[in-house]
């Protein structure tokens, strides 16, 4: 082979290999960003009750969520965003055995977790699961907070409706839509995603849609120019709809019983209609003003992970 043959072919090569990493046509990437670390997100991680698999199949779970957490802790993320459910029943220390290890380890790698209250976390003995939960996540607030990575703001909720006074309510919705217009005018944000547990829009047979988060919070995420994703859990499966041009994701596959979905008239339709995994969790990257984001599931011989579902937003 002669030096001109040889060039051409690396140049063909790392041509490809270009075209493969660009996440979105014609974004161009800093030479750092293939590799950035990602912002991972994970819910429903909690055990499976006994009085649950009466009515759904166990495949597994505890294994499934140990796999969830070994696989976040290898991507080494820039910070984790458990949304709701990280336990089966928050009062009872003993079932936060499994999480406090993922806690542990990511907190000696630098990790930083951050979470909101699920509906288990809080249930049976809310008072005393809070003050678990709170434990394991002291940046927490009951009635809302916010933490900014790479630029990106993540608009934390509690959509426990049933556990808050009427005082609270009114404090995070009066929080809530101060928070999303300064955010939406500061320049140095440039996209906002809103988490809580209970879902705007779900297929689910087994849990509804929030009346309440839609009420409560849909309406300023809707108006806000850079409100980008609303991402929740609660729904055990992995879900995409897109309403008024804006994207929501149920991501329920810590580890929880598989849920059934039924297609409902007044849903938007699902665009992720054939991936269905039992377990998955979620990868952020920031390029530019593109956000990739990518859906990691167990392979269903539990052999290892796969991308399975992915889809860009552009932030401007």
């Amino acid at each position: 082979m002669n030096g001109n043959t040889r060039y051409m072919k690396w140049l063909f090569i790392i041509s490809c290999m270009v075209t493969f990493f660009t996440p979105v046509k014609g974004q161009s990437l800093k030479p750092d960003s293939l590799t950035a670390a990602p912002i991972d997100f994970v819910s429903d991680t909690q055990q499976p009750l006994g009085v649950e698999k009466i009515y759904l199949k166990p495949t597994q779970n505890v294994r499934a969520t140990e796999m969830i957490f070994a696989a976040v802790l290898r991507d080494k993320p820039s910070a984790v965003f458990m949304l709701g459910d990280i336990v089966s029943l928050g009062y009872r220390n003993k079932k936060w055995r499994s999480a406090d290890r993922f806690l542990d380890s990511a907190k000696q790698q630098h990790i930083g977790v951050y979470a909101v209250l699920g509906n288990h976390d809080v249930m049976v003995k809310d008072k005393r699961g809070e003050r678990n939960f709170s434990k394991r996540f002291p940046e927490h607030r009951r009635t809302g907070y916010l933490k900014i990575i790479d630029s990106i703001a993540m608009v934390l909720l509690n959509s426990n409706f049933s556990k808050l006074s009427v005082r609270e309510i009114d404090q995070q919705q009066r929080w809530y839509l101060s928070i999303i217009d300064s955010l939406d005018h500061d320049a140095g944000i440039r996209g906002i995603i809103v988490g809580c547990h209970h879902p705007v829009f779900t297929n689910s047979n087994m849990v509804k849609p929030s009346a309440e988060v839609r009420h409560q919070f849909l309406p300023a995420f809707l108006r806000a120019k850079k409100c980008v994703l609303f991402i929740t859990g609660h729904a055990h499966a992995f879900e995409h709809f897109v309403y008024q041009q804006k994207n929501f994701l149920v991501i329920g596959g810590g580890g929880g019983l598989h849920q059934p979905l039924t297609l409902k008239a007044n849903m938007p339709a699902d665009k992720a209609i054939a991936y269905k995994p039992l377990f998955h969790y979620l990868q952020l990257r920031r390029y530019g003003n593109f956000l990739q984001l990518v859906s990691q599931s167990i392979q269903p011989d539990f052999s290892g992970f796969d991308a399975g579902y992915s889809f860009s937003i552009n932030m401007q």
